[in-house]
């Protein structure tokens, strides 16, 4: 499942991965895969921001704002029964930025 597109704050610095794939075991959404024994980020906008991936990384190739962009739009939407958002076109919104 896609969340909202670019909206994802998950930051893979490659020089610090040591291609340990704790990334990839841990991710619940795919969104790194081994590619030429290197491990790559498949496609950020499937991060759901959960933060396993940077807490288990142990070298700091992984940083992610967990619980921001587009999982709390997702979980606002679910909760509102509307459709996810990050925006604040809406003004009776008291958690917009």
């Amino acid at each position: 499942m896609k969340y909202l597109k670019n909206a994802a704050s998950l930051n893979f610095i490659q020089e610090k991965c040591t291609n340990c794939l704790l990334c990839i075991d841990v991710c619940p959404h795919a969104v790194f895969s081994l590619q030429n024994k290197k491990v790559r980020v498949v496609d950020k906008d499937l991060c759901m921001e959960c933060g396993a991936c940077a807490l288990n990384c142990k070298y700091g190739a992984l940083t992610v704002n967990s619980g921001v962009g587009c999982a709390l739009g997702v979980i606002n939407g679910m909760i509102t029964g509307g459709a996810p958002s990050c925006d604040c076109s809406d003004s009776s919104s008291v958690d917009c930025c």
